[in-house]
Parts: structure tokens; sequence; C-alpha cells
């Protein structure tokens, strides 16, 4: 049999047939980056095989957050998945999740690696982790992102290296891995800025779990980004004015404070815009992933340096970093997400959190995960560990969807991820709502006068108007009406009433 040193050359589909139905699967990856690939795809053939022959065979599945096309579509559309955990992005397991035909733990991202030190997620029976390297000391070196990998090598009962030819050996180099201790043993993390450097360049394992070692050449699979649209443009050109002017009035420091922001096309318009703004200095980063628009601000000496845990690129955008790893590799420093979303770090370095919301109601409250307050769309991530903790929590979205049939901005959510208590900020492309030290009726005017799309503010403001007093206001009877019409005609605009365009 091959070797790579003292661990034996696998294939993916050996590696496969050695998982019994039921049994527990972590996979490396935090988005598509560094994600497992060749594993869950010989899992996916395995599946399909075990069904044809009658057999059962379903695995229940974690990774860092979302994940690959072979990891969330593949073993879905393999109907292989039984327990899904802690974000997902698939359409297939997304549907199957919303059919209840696959149970899905939604789950803040930084806790993961907490829940899996202490049983709470039940055993890891296989751990399967994408690096460039593996010694036969076992010092594991990672690929495009760290995510929860460090944990799922040092808590998994066997571990598989999909070792990738494709990802470059020199991505160590920003790597930075420090795995925590179980409480009560924990000191403080001294991470001081977003660059400081506390751990090392590899995760280790215990060679003596290393079943064996998968070859693989694939590369990772982040889809495009779309060129800043004129709401994107609208929205990061209102974001950066205001940080404009806090920092301008003395609330922000002359130097700035670190940013965080979601994944997606209006979090990468939105730090273009703040790139690109005469008011915003030079600034850093403290954030989950690393993304294409902030190649080009680094390069720019817009962005002087970012803290991550995942490079969520595309193809030509990592080969730029790896082709000038000189110049990025000082400046870009992954971590695990237990240390890149954690809440004592987040809140010393007064970090600016900015993320996207699916819906925001007149108060403040966020859904950022599901439809009609049932429908699964992605998951909460990390959102919520950044808003609850940072300096400033900003939370944007464009003020209608789907052609103006679906307004963001409603008087209830049937769903809160974020709720008022930790929201500072609501941004839309007509305005921004700054809801620091309003009381609820205060905050209702400012987000429907400032941030409620035009076709859409008479019915919100009738809404508060005609709602019992209190000290939050509400209709009970009426507060899901948009909802409700959604459902019923395709629209929240009330039937007869023109659509917005």
């Amino acid at each position: 049999m091959a070797a790579y040193g003292p661990y034996p050359i696998l294939t993916a589909a050996e590696v496969a047939r050695t998982v019994a139905n039921g049994q527990t699967v972590s996979f490396s990856g935090f988005t598509p980056a560094g994600a497992a690939k060749a594993v869950p795809e010989a899992l996916a053939d395995y599946a399909r095989e075990q069904h044809a022959a009658g057999n059962p065979f379903q695995i229940r599945v974690l990774t860092g957050a979302s994940s690959g096309h072979s990891i969330d579509e593949d073993l879905a559309a393999a109907e292989a998945i039984s327990w899904r955990c802690p974000y997902q992005t698939g359409k297939a397991l997304r549907r199957q999740i919303n059919r209840q035909q696959v149970e899905y733990v939604d789950m803040h991202l930084s806790h993961v690696p907490q829940m899996v030190a202490w049983g709470f997620l039940g055993d890891i029976d296989l751990a399967v982790v994408e690096a460039t390297e593996i010694t036969p000391d076992g010092r594991v070196y990672l690929s495009t992102s760290i995510g929860a990998s460090p944990t799922y090598l040092k808590y998994a009962k066997r571990v598989v290296i999909e070792l990738n030819r494709h990802q470059s050996p020199r991505l160590r180099e920003m790597a930075d891995i420090l795995v925590m201790p179980p409480p009560p043993h924990r000191n403080p993390i001294p991470i001081h800025d977003p660059l400081s450097r506390v751990g090392w360049p590899y995760a280790q394992v215990d060679p003596g779990k290393v079943v064996g070692v998968v070859e693989n050449d694939a590369s990772d699979q982040v889809g495009g980004f779309s060129e800043p649209d004129a709401v994107s443009q609208a929205i990061g050109g209102h974001v950066a004015d205001f940080l404009g002017r806090e920092m301008a009035c003395g609330r922000i420091p002359s130097d700035f404070l670190p940013i965080q922001a979601g994944v997606g096309n209006i979090a990468n318009g939105v730090m273009t815009a703040m790139g690109s703004s005469p008011h915003i200095p030079p600034f850093f980063m403290y954030s989950e992933v690393f993304q294409d628009s902030l190649v080009d601000l680094m390069i720019g000496e817009r962005l002087l340096g970012a803290s991550a845990t995942s490079l969520t690129v595309t193809a030509g955008k990592l080969k730029e970093i790896v082709d000038n790893i000189d110049y990025f590799g000082p400046r870009i420093v992954l971590r695990p997400q237990e240390i890149s979303n954690h809440p004592g770090v987040i809140r010393r370095l007064g970090v600016i959190a900015i993320n996207t919301a699916l819906e925001i109601d007149i108060y403040g409250n966020v859904n950022s995960s599901h439809v009609y307050g049932m429908d699964i769309m992605n998951g909460i991530g990390g959102s919520g560990e950044f808003t609850r903790n940072s300096y400033l929590s900003i939370f944007m979205a464009p003020s209608v969807a789907k052609g103006g049939d679906v307004s963001t901005i409603v008087p209830m959510c049937p769903h809160i991820d974020n709720n008022e208590h930790s929201v500072g900020v609501v941004v839309t492309e007509q305005g921004l709502a700054d809801l620091r030290g309003l009381g609820p009726r205060h905050r209702a005017r400012a987000i429907i006068d400032r941030c409620a799309h035009p076709a859409y503010r008479d019915i919100l403001h009738g809404y508060l108007r005609d709602s019992r007093l209190g000290h939050i206001s509400h209709n009970l009877e009426h507060c899901f009406d948009l909802h409700r019409n959604l459902m019923a005609h395709g629209s929240m605009l009330p039937v007869g009433v023109r659509r917005v365009a």
C-alpha cells in the first residue's frame, strides 16, 4: 500500500466504506474555503449505492459554518444527511430541513468548539480535514480556512486528512491556531490588535488516530460576487458617511476601529464604498471571512490588515494572494472560529459590526435566517456574536425585495435572531436610522421614516398608530398582515395596491 510518511494513502471510496449509518462525520471548511471535497463526494456515492440495495445510510454532519457543494449539495442530493450543524447554505439541504427530513441545529459559530469538546453534540466518529501537509508527529497545516478543524482533529475518534495539492503550502504563513482549554482554566486571550498572533501555524492531531491520507487536487468552490448595484452602493454610501461623521465628532477614534462585515454581495459593496470614502481612514478588520473586495482594498492600502477564519475568495483572487504571499502573508491572520468570533476579543477591540438582514421590524429586531418565521434560509452564523459584543452594531438590507412585493421593514419579525437591545443602526438604500438612545416609539418612527420604502411607509405608520399603547406598541391581530398577504397572493402590499416597481 502506498503511504505518505507513516500514513497510508487511501481512496475516498475506501474511506466512505468505513462510515456506518448514523455516525457523525465532521468536515473542514468555513464557507467553501478549505472544505473537504473528495470524501464527501464518495460518501454521497456510497449512500446512493446503499439506498439502491435497500439499506439505510445517513450521517450526522458537522462543519465550521456553511460548506462547499460536495457537502451541503452532493450529500443532501443523495439523501445522506440526517442531522446538520451549525450552519448551511445548500438549496437541496434547505428543502430537506424545511420538510423536516433533516434535523438542523442552527448555532452561534464560536460556540461549536466548546459544544464538541464537552460532548453536547455527541461523539465525532470521523473527521475529514483538508490540509497541505501532515507531519509524522501530527502537525496539520490547514489550507484556506481554520474554522473548527483544530477542534475536530482533537476530539474525533478517527481522522482522515485530505491532502490538497492544489492549495499552496505557503497558506500556513497566515495561520494562527490556538485551541482553548476547558473552563474554568482559561486565561484571557492576548489579542490586543487585529494582527496579534497568539498560537501556532498548524493544528495538532494524535498520529495514532489518523487512518490515512486522501490525495486531492480540487480548488475551493467559492462562487463569484456581483458588482455592487445601485442599492448596494447607496447602502455602502450611507454606512461610510455615518461612520465618517461618528469619527469627526469623536465617537470613533481618529485611527478608526476594526470592522467586521458579513458575507455576500451587499457586504462586498459596503466594503468597497468604505474603501473609496474620503471620510474613512485606512482601517483594519477583525471578522470571520476575507472576501474578494478586500484584496483590492489591501493592495490599495485602504485595508491595513485583517483577521478572519477563512479566505472566502474566488479562484482568481486566491491566486493573486498566493502569488503575492510576501505582501499578503503578514497582513492576514487566519484563526479558529472560536477565536475569530470570540465575544471577549470583539468587545476588547471595539469592533464595528456590519451585517445583513432578511427583515427588520419597526423596533429594530432582526431576522437573519427564516422566511415567514418558519422556513430556514441559511442560519444565524456569526452575526449574533459580533452584534451583541460590538462597539457599534449595524444591520443593512435593501428596503424591498422581489420587485417590491416584499418589504424588509415589517411591523413584527415572526422570527428574531438579533434583538432590539443589540441593534444600534439600521440601513437601507432609503437611508440610515441611528437608534442609540431612542425609546421604542422613536425607534419605530426613525426606522419607518428613514429606512422603509415609500410604498410601505403609510402602512407601517398606520400599524403603529392603531397598535395597543404600551412600552412597545403592537396590534396582535394585525402584526403579521404583511406576511399573510405575501403567503396568500404573492405580495406584502394589500390587494389592489400597485406594486412598487
